[in-house]
């Protein structure tokens, strides 16, 4: 998403335009995707005249659940029922061995976005307004009364009794907001753009399981501008070179660039395509709702050449990219454009109540374009495809500007606030003229491994945000830039949105503690509370996400960071993690088998590590400036022992394997050439990121570094090997170190078809051992 650190801004009260008073949008009738192969076996359209050669819909599949009228009163909406056998079915994945002890039945008498849990020992009864919410009723009694934990990762699930045990009394919970959002527009780039299905079928059922309802799909994206582009004057050979890898179509999707990693087969765009309509129709099999990106402009070079009256603006640079143009969406092709999109979109994706659309993020040219006027456009164009639809656009930067919410009904937009936990002094209600938003949360950039989240600042701003007499909070925004790094703090932002009181952070963290690894124990307990006190209490002011590793960083004697928009130095008192992996290190035996113990004690002794880097470097930088080559050679050979231990203890969890990474991204390969080609996109995005100009003027290499085994035997440690011994050259000779290409030594890198282990490998409990063996006592750290 971002690369660029936002500065605080003012908060003006924005320009009344065409404004309407603040309602919650009526849901949409979903309806589902059309077969693909029918899409998929008739020729594309041709460059004929703009719009033309739009393929009528395909028969479409028949929607199981009975129709209700968009604007039937509130008592029919509710009485229409639903099938709960998705819900079923999530469940029976969630929990294999238990899901026959519990029965989901569909509530048409409850409130929107409600459950209601009872039961006796063995016999669970979820009663719920959707599927989802049955799930997120299964998630509430696994939580509060069977004492389980389904994390994102890890799972203490194995520690459940044969028997469920009884809820003491049947519990009735509604949801605080009516919007819980989430995935940010780089979560398919950072945590996995070569998933399969059932991969991502297991995050929609997280992220059901945690109450979330409004899911952004990005898989197959790319289809619908392939398709519908043909008609405007594009060739398909022409398309497939703009469009970037998957690994990079997060950011074309937002305008920032067009080609790279590409070029693109025809193929993986039609199985991507494929892809992503499954993952819509299962959200909408749990009645959840699949926010598709929608249309506001982006377009290919030339544009404006081949189709009379069209008005195009150059968007300029971002990072070093040349970003896409944007087609004036006031000029009379847009809207025949936008239709195009659209038909071609629902064909593949089916219709949704809310679309993605953030125009002119992080920077962008308006040239003479009027933003209100262009604004409107777009929302006039979207409601023509999807009358009533949602618009969600990110808050970030300077975004949503005043000038773009004068120029739209705002009853029928969503700001999904991704600074919300950042800053301070903050007024959402004067900043956006009260138009709804969500309180969201980036705890990770990058997908960066290290651990931490704002967690305090979200207990202290939900509810207060909440309760002012103006509140324009309507959601929550669950905006990691990659998912799978921080399961506490994913379990605790989800909760906000569920939980009728205040939420105690240190109550709240004692029971995770305890539910995590399936019972409670006091040197468990005693670990998540330095945890708390230590990453997962970082302050707002400047940052949301806590500091990265020096090991995986850019070799250099004063280096701060690997990431150069990341924090420079320690959010949190180093000790608290270093304690927390001995308590962890001192539970109880029984409690080790599950994953979540696994991982969150390799994690803790990763994060343990990488503190520690931190220590060192500085150490070896006062050992070369004193000329002391014994020193440096001692102190050097440490941290490379130290990078050696890492690469192993991250090799025995199944989440740290850059192995996985890369046999993912081959595997949508047709052949050598192409495989190779997804490889590099894959390794690129982790390294350099970009071409020369991007990863070194844009500052973009290493941004998504993480420290996974593979990774850092791979690149990481040859790299500080590398540097080391030029200084240690230097301090034999007595002169200048030499110069180092970094980028080309990355991008060699990057361009490698290496094997690596897509299995963990080695003991977590001994390896962790080690680390903690080889580390100063916590006394020692601070």
């Amino acid at each position: 998403m971002s690369n660029a650190n936002p500065k605080p801004q003012p908060d003006p009260m924005p320009r009344r335009g065409r404004r309407l008073p603040a309602t919650r949008p009526v849901a949409l009738a979903a309806l589902p995707a059309a077969l693909l192969a029918v899409i998929c076996a008739g020729p594309a359209p041709g460059a004929t005249a703009p719009g033309a050669g739009v393929p009528a819909r395909a028969d479409v599949r028949a929607d199981p659940r009975p129709a209700v009228r968009a604007g039937a009163p509130a008592q029919a909406r509710r009485a229409a029922t639903f099938d709960t056998a998705p819900a079923r079915a999530a469940l029976q994945r969630l929990l294999p061995r238990h899901a026959r002890q519990f029965t989901l039945v569909p509530d048409p008498a409850a409130g929107p976005d409600t459950f209601t849990v009872s039961g006796t020992a063995g016999a669970i009864t979820v009663r719920g307004s959707t599927g989802a919410t049955l799930l997120t009723g299964v998630g509430w009694y696994l939580q509060h009364v069977a004492g389980a934990d389904i994390g994102w990762p890890g799972e203490s699930i194995g520690m459940l009794p044969a028997r469920l045990p009884a809820v003491p009394s049947a519990v009735t919970r509604a949801a605080q907001v009516p919007h819980r959002y989430a995935l940010n527009d780089t979560d398919d780039g950072y945590s996995g753009p070569y998933r399969t299905f059932e991969e991502h079928q297991r995050q929609i059922d997280l992220l059901a399981l945690h109450g979330i309802n409004e899911v952004f799909v990005q898989a197959g994206a790319e289809y619908p501008y392939y398709r519908a582009l043909q008609g405007f004057g594009y060739s398909a050979e022409e398309l497939r070179q703009w469009v970037p890898g998957p690994g990079h179509q997060s950011w074309w999707l937002l305008q920032n660039l067009s080609g790279f990693g590409g070029p693109v087969s025809e193929r993986l765009m039609r199985e991507r395509a494929e892809l992503g309509g499954r993952i819509a129709e299962q959200l909408r099999g749990l009645g959840m709702t699949p926010v598709l990106p929608g249309y506001f402009g982006t377009v290919p070079p030339g544009f404006a050449a081949r189709n009379a009256g069209a008005a195009t603006v150059a968007q300029g640079d971002w990072a070093g990219f040349d970003r896409p143009d944007w087609l004036d969406p006031s000029s009379p092709v847009f809207a025949k454009l936008a239709a195009a999109y659209y038909a071609q979109q629902r064909a593949v994706f089916g219709d949704s109540a809310m679309y993605r659309m953030s125009p002119l993020h992080e920077g962008g040219q308006t040239g003479s374009v009027d933003v209100g006027a262009a604004a409107g456009a777009i929302q006039d164009a979207l409601h023509a495809a999807h009358p009533g639809a949602l618009w969600a656009v990110l808050g970030w930067q300077d975004d949503p500007t005043a000038e773009l919410l004068a120029g739209v009904d705002t009853s029928k937009l969503l700001i999904l606030d991704g600074l919300s936990d950042r800053y301070n002094r903050l007024d959402r209600e004067q900043r956006w003229g009260g138009a709804p938003y969500a309180m969201g949360t980036i705890y990770n950039f990058g997908g960066h491994t290290t651990i931490g989240a704002n967690t305090s600042v979200w207990l202290e701003r939900f509810g207060p945000w909440r309760a002012k007499s103006n509140s324009a909070l309507t959601g929550i925004a669950y905006l990691p830039e990659a998912t799978g790094t921080n399961p506490a703090a994913f379990d605790l932002f989800t909760d906000l949105a569920w939980d009728p009181g205040p939420v105690d952070q240190r109550a709240w963290f004692a029971g995770f503690a305890a539910r995590r690894y399936g019972r409670p124990d006091a040197e468990a307990a005693a670990a998540w509370e330095e945890l708390r006190k230590g990453p997962y209490s970082t302050s707002s002011g400047l940052w949301s996400e806590s500091q990265d590793s020096l090991f995986s960083a850019r070799p250099s004697l004063s280096s701060t960071g690997a990431a150069y928009w990341s924090p420079k130095s320690m959010r949190y008192p180093a000790g608290s993690v270093r304690r927390a992996l001995d308590h962890l290190l001192r539970v109880d035996p029984a409690l080790r088998g599950s994953s979540a113990y696994r991982f969150d004690l390799v994690d803790t002794a990763r994060q343990a590590l990488a503190n520690h880097s931190r220590v060192l470097l500085p150490k070896i930088k006062a050992a070369y400036e004193a000329e002391d080559l014994t020193r440096f050679r001692v102190l050097t050979a440490e941290w490379q022992d130290g990078m050696r231990l890492l690469d192993q203890v991250t090799g025995s969890d199944p989440n740290l394997l850059l192995g996985t990474w890369l046999s993912r991204a081959r595997s949508w390969g047709a052949d050598r050439a192409e495989q190779d080609r997804y490889e590099y996109d894959a390794r690129s995005l982790l390294s350099v990121w970009g071409r020369r100009s991007t990863s070194e003027g844009g500052f973009l290499h290493d941004y998504a570094n993480r420290e996974w085994s593979g990774l850092i035997s791979e690149l990481y440690a040859p790299r500080w090997a590398a540097y080391f011994a030029t200084l240690d050259e230097a301090l034999v000779a007595k002169a200048a170190p030499r110069e180092i290409d970094w980028h080309a030594f990355e991008e060699e890198w990057a361009g490698r078809t290496t094997r690596h282990p897509d299995r963990p490998n080695g003991d977590p409990y001994r390896l962790a051992a080690a680390v903690a063996a080889a580390l100063p006592p916590a006394a020692a750290t601070g």
